[in-house]
């Protein structure tokens, strides 16, 4: 019969590596890009954007609508890739055992 204590601790120790994991993260940065690196949004590896990079040549076009697509596209890549990291480190922390909930980032 399994010793429940045994499984409590474990799951308080994957706990904790995961707070830790998620306190790292919010230190590291992802980038997103779009139109060629013309515009550019960094983030925090938790996915929440930190700072937007635009090229000078895209808006003295004066074509709004598309410099809002980039940014968008920019930012939507940065997310992407914050949460790819995300979910890289948590398979590290379990061990690749896949968790029956959805952390939040």
């Amino acid at each position: 019969m399994p010793d429940f204590s045994q499984f409590l601790q474990l799951g308080q120790h994957v706990q904790g590596r995961i707070t830790q994991m998620q306190t790292e993260l919010a230190q590291r940065t992802v980038t997103g890009s779009a139109g060629g690196g013309m515009v550019e949004a960094v983030a925090d590896g938790r996915g929440r954007i930190r700072r937007i990079k635009i090229d000078p040549a895209v808006a003295s076009g004066g074509d709004f609508e598309m410099l809002e697509d980039l940014v968008l596209a920019a930012v939507a890549d940065a997310q992407r890739r914050a949460e790819e990291l995300y979910r890289e480190e948590l398979r590290k922390v379990t061990g690749g055992l896949p968790l029956p909930f959805q952390l939040p980032l």
